[in-house]
């Protein structure tokens, strides 16, 4: 070589495949001689074979992975094909939280390599695609599936632009189907601004029933962190749809759409309680903060405040300190009270006759305790609005009554607290009436949380009964994206189905009362709007079967009370537009 030539650079194209396993952290944490035991049997029994089955080379492994070398795509997809499916048979009869499973990411590029090692953006992406994978699945770039679509009989999912960490342009990314599975969603878009997940607590109590005091306290750390109107955080029934399973961050982040993850845990001693808490960066699997808060329970509110506060100083550190202490309000100084809010809470969400009698004699405790406690007082009409909405039991007039005293009480006294002020304005709207009153309340409860989901839904309901159908389909579209796994998004559903039938769009109407009812057969509101909807399109036999399903839930209903219940929450030409859907149908009159 002459003086002062470059030195010679090892370039060719190669088909890259790039492994690891899908929480091995937490394998380690919870075995860790046994989960190294397993993956050097696995390495030993079935990786190394395979790749040399299919003339590959490994270029190194790391504690959870594997970097993997081949001169042909279509050896490197079927390989990982087959690691895969040997895989799943292995973990047979395995618990969930003790299988070892691999995510898997190939593509085809440039690399240059050296005796140790190869190195490119050819080896990037590959290792990008693997992040991308779900336990136990592959991920595969275009150029890939190009290759190998016309040589091997498989399907693909199709998950579009994906932008991924360090490269500059988007990567087209297909996932490989394994078996009959229906295929996968792409992932949700990340927002245009940090974005956030707070996932179930790890009860650590030692104690099943103070399951409910775990899951509060998380909610209310949820609640604080969200009133930070730079941050964009997944509402807590969507986060909580993973509670009790082993559950994969990154998988986490595809399918609520956020970059950022927390997840901890609480002890409780006596008087004594332990929360721990870590976020985690899904782009790169980094924690990129970590901490423990000790106090006694009757500074727990004092702990949740820091919380909010460290996780918002970790992603903005640049935020002023008045703006982070703004990002919490601490409720009743009772505990007792707020206790039974939880419980409350709780009963709440089972949304059955049972459950939401138990959560009103709940909220009657706690102010028992506390009559000052908006929340309960605002919850009670809430409860109220849902139980005469499904037939579960009488709701008298004077229930009717108490509850419009105690919102309005509550809008008062709770003017600073977004979840008391939305829950208020319901039931002044649905009880009183006083539509005007509750969406000024519902526009100062998203100025102090724009995230919450429950308060986007409420301003679709009193858009709806203002007749400002576009304006509601608007407020449930974005109660949706907050929550997009959330168990009561029925509600959600129904009210853009309830629009659509206001503004005289039966179809339209019937199709997002039909989505309603895929996921609550039993939802008389979609059942309403459905059945009215058909009987203004002309479909009456329809109508009327629908008529049977909801007197079957709902026995005794007549178009009588039907307007004594509603007749001063919908405008008149609502009104009779409704009731001439119940007639057209078949309604009794009385």
């Amino acid at each position: 070589m002459q003086a002062g030539s470059p030195d010679r650079v090892d370039r060719r194209l190669a088909a890259i495949l790039a492994a690891d396993i899908a929480g091995y952290s937490r394998l380690m944490g919870i075995d860790e001689e046994g989960t190294l035991a397993a993956l050097n049997a696995i390495r030993r029994e079935l990786t190394g074979p395979k790749v040399a089955e299919h003339r590959g080379r490994i270029v190194k492994t790391t504690g959870d992975g594997v970097l993997v070398e081949f001169a042909s795509v279509v050896d490197a997809v079927r390989c990982a094909i087959e690691v895969q499916h040997a895989m799943a048979e292995r973990n047979v009869g395995v618990s969930p939280a003790k299988r070892v499973e691999f995510r898997i990411g190939i593509n085809l590029g440039d690399i240059i390599s050296d005796e140790h090692d190869i190195y490119g953006e050819g080896v990037n992406v590959a290792a990008r695609l693997e992040g991308l994978a779900e336990p136990g699945g592959i991920c595969i770039s275009r150029v890939v599936r190009d290759q190998v679509r016309d040589r091997l009989e498989i399907a693909f999912d199709d998950l579009g632009e994906q932008q991924v960490k360090n490269i500059a342009r988007p990567v087209h990314v297909y996932r490989v189907h394994l078996g009959a599975a229906t295929p996968a969603k792409a992932p949700l878009p990340l927002p245009d601004k940090p974005s956030l997940a707070v996932l179930p607590f790890q009860n650590m109590t030692g104690d099943a029933e103070q399951e409910y005091f775990v899951d509060g306290m998380v909610e209310e750390i949820t609640t604080a962190i969200a009133r930070l109107p730079w941050l964009f955080v997944i509402a807590r029934n969507s986060s909580f749809t993973y509670k009790g399973k082993a559950v994969d961050v990154k998988q986490v982040a595809r399918e609520l759409g956020v970059r950022y993850v927390l997840e901890g845990s609480v002890r409780k001693s006596g008087n004594r309680v332990r929360i721990t808490g870590q976020l985690i960066d899904t782009a790169s699997g980094a924690h990129i903060w970590a901490d423990r808060f000790d106090g006694a329970l009757e500074d727990i509110f004092e702990l949740q405040d820091q919380v909010a506060s460290s996780v918002a100083g970790a992603m903005e550190p640049k935020l002023r300190h008045a703006e982070i202490e703004r990002a919490t309000r601490k409720p009743t100084e009772s505990l007792g009270a707020y206790d039974l809010y939880l419980r409350a809470l709780a009963q709440f969400g089972k949304f059955t006759e049972e459950g939401m009698r138990g959560a009103v004699d709940l909220l009657e405790q706690a102010l028992a305790i506390d009559p000052s406690y908006s929340p309960a007082a605002a919850m009670v009409g809430w409860c109220r609005a849902w139980q005469r909405q499904q037939g579960w039991g009488p709701v008298s007039d004077r229930d009717v009554a108490e509850s419009v005293r105690l919102a309005r009480r509550a809008a008062e006294a709770g003017k600073d607290d977004p979840d008391t002020l939305w829950m208020a304005a319901f039931t002044l709207s649905v009880f009183a009436g006083a539509h005007d009153v509750a969406a000024s309340a519902i526009d100062r409860a998203l100025t102090l949380n724009a995230n919450s989901a429950q308060a986007w839904n409420a301003k679709g309901w009193v858009s709806c009964f203002h007749s400002e159908a576009d304006p509601a389909i608007e407020a449930f579209q974005r109660a949706m994206r907050l929550s997009p796994l959330d168990p009561l998004r029925r509600g959600f559903i129904a009210g853009v189905a309830f629009a659509h039938m206001f503004a005289g769009r039966f179809e339209q109407g019937i199709e997002w009362a039909d989505r309603c009812l895929r996921e609550e057969p039993r939802f008389t509101l979609a059942m309403r709007c459905r059945m009215v909807c058909c009987a203004h399109l002309g479909r009456i036999e329809e109508a009327r079967e629908w008529l049977e399903r909801l007197l079957a839930i709902q026995p005794g209903l007549t178009v009588a009370k039907y307007q004594a219940n509603y007749g001063t929450t919908f405008p008149p030409d609502i009104v009779a537009m409704v009731i001439e859907g119940l007639r057209l149908a078949g309604l009794p009159e009385a």
